[in-house]
C-alpha cells in the first residue's frame, strides 16, 4: 500500500527554521509532481493550502505567502521530499502534509504539526 509519511515538525520561535521530510513510495515518487500542503487552525481539510511543488525534474513553485522563505527539494535516491522553512511566522502555524499535485485523497497522511510561537 502506498504511503506518505511526514516528519520534522515542532515548536519554533518566530524567525526560526524547520526542515520537514516526506518519505514516499517509489511508485508515486517517480511519476508525479509532489507538493507540500498545510491546514491552518480552524480550517477544514477542503481548505488546505498548497505551499510548494516540485516536479520529478526539480522544477519548483511556491505560494506567494512562502516565496523567498521556503525551499522544496527532493532526493530521488531516498524517495524523499523536503521542505526547508526559514524566517517562520506565526501565520505559518499549521499541520503540514505532502501529497501529489494534484492531490490524491488516498494519499493524505497524518501530517506534521508546525507551531510558530514565542
Amino acid at each position: 500500500q502506498v504511503q506518505l509519511v511526514e516528519s520534522g515538525g515542532g515548536l519554533v520561535q518566530p524567525g526560526g527554521s524547520l526542515r520537514l521530510s516526506c518519505a514516499a513510495s517509489r511508485t508515486i515518487f517517480s511519476i508525479d509532481t509532489m507538493g507540500w500542503y498545510r491546514q491552518a487552525p480552524g480550517k477544514d481539510r477542503d481548505h488546505r493550502e498548497l505551499v510548494a511543488t516540485i516536479t520529478r525534474r526539480g522544477t519548483t513553485n511556491y505560494a506567494d505567502s512562502v516565496k523567498g522563505r521556503f525551499t522544496v527539494s527532493r532526493d530521488n535516491a531516498k524517495n524523499t521530499v523536503y521542505l526547508e522553512m526559514n524566517s517562520l511566522k506565526p501565520e505559518d502555524t499549521a499541520v503540514y502534509y505532502c501529497n501529489t499535485n494534484p492531490s490524491r485523497r488516498s494519499l493524505w497522511g497524518q501530517g506534521t504539526q508546525v507551531t510558530v510561537s514565542s
